[in-house]
């Protein structure tokens, strides 16, 4: 009997065929290892981050310094690791901000119709005319260069695409046939889209939220290489960035690692959630 729950429990079936993606796998490993480098920053970071050493300007990689020293002797490899606490922050705190607007929105669209829809549905064209980054810049500008500012403007440029999600996954589910029993039986219009409707697209919204952490994560990193981020000497991927392009040349060390951390991160999140959306798809075996 316990075996016959477990095998009707979808999100068991999901995690199981989750397992069996390495890349899924994979991308699920290289993400935990980037929290744990946020959670224990302070731990794991040998030296100061923001500390100058005038005596080891653009060293090369070596023992006291693994990653090498950038302009003004800071430790790149301890900037790198206090830098992945601004990136996931970035990453998930604007998608969360994506989230608590968009699928409300999304879902008064698709439940509601007619007028509401429409409106919604114009409004959502609008945003999504212009593109996504150039949005967050012109955002980011007028509130302030700042982190907060920063993921306040990536949050609310990426909220219209959770708004279309939404509301295309409560037209489909909308029409089935629980629905419908649900409204014979006399609940009201609101229990239905909150204990019904919402719980049956959920999967859909894990998938694009995990995707979305990625290019939040990019579009951090490009504020802060645009001086719209994070700001010095607070360590941050796209600040570094910024730096290292001056010195490519001599220094390559410099932007080798802040760009392949960024590489890493986006490639992890896109992996999970390419593998979610195949796990979490019911058509699935």
């Amino acid at each position: 009997m316990a075996s016959l729950r477990s095998d009707a429990d979808p999100w068991r079936r999901a995690w199981r065929r989750l397992a069996r993606r390495p890349g899924a796998m994979f991308g699920a490993a290289v993400v935990l290892g980037f929290v744990l480098l946020a959670l224990f920053a302070g731990s794991i970071a040998s030296q100061d981050p923001i500390a100058t050493d005038w005596g080891a300007i653009r060293q090369a990689p070596s023992a006291a310094h693994w990653f090498g020293t950038d302009d003004i002797g800071r430790d790149v490899l301890s900037r790198v690791v206090w830098g992945t606490r601004a990136s996931l922050l970035a990453g998930v705190v604007s998608v969360s901000i994506s989230l608590l607007f968009g699928v409300p929105i999304g879902l008064a669209a698709g439940f509601l119709g007619g007028a509401v829809d429409a409106l919604i549905s114009r409004l959502t064209d609008a945003f999504l005319a212009v593109p996504f980054l150039i949005l967050a810049i012109a955002m980011a500008a007028f509130l302030g260069p700042s982190l907060t500012n920063a993921m306040i403007a990536i949050g609310v440029s990426a909220t219209p695409v959770f708004v279309r999600l939404t509301r295309a996954q409560v037209l489909g589910v909308k029409v089935e046939d629980y629905i419908e029993a649900a409204r014979a039986v006399g609940n009201p219009p609101w229990r239905i889209a909150l204990r019904h409707v919402l719980p049956n697209i959920v999967a859909p919204l894990i998938v694009q939220a995990t995707l979305a952490i990625a290019g939040a994560v990019i579009a951090e990193a490009s504020l802060s290489f645009l001086g719209l981020g994070q700001q010095p000497p607070a360590p941050s991927w796209g600040s570094m960035l910024n730096t290292a392009k001056n010195y490519i040349d001599n220094a390559p060390w410099m932007a080798v690692w802040p760009g392949l951390a960024i590489f890493l991160l986006v490639l992890a999140f896109n992996l999970l959630g390419d593998g979610l959306r195949d796990a979490l798809d019911p058509r699935q075996r």
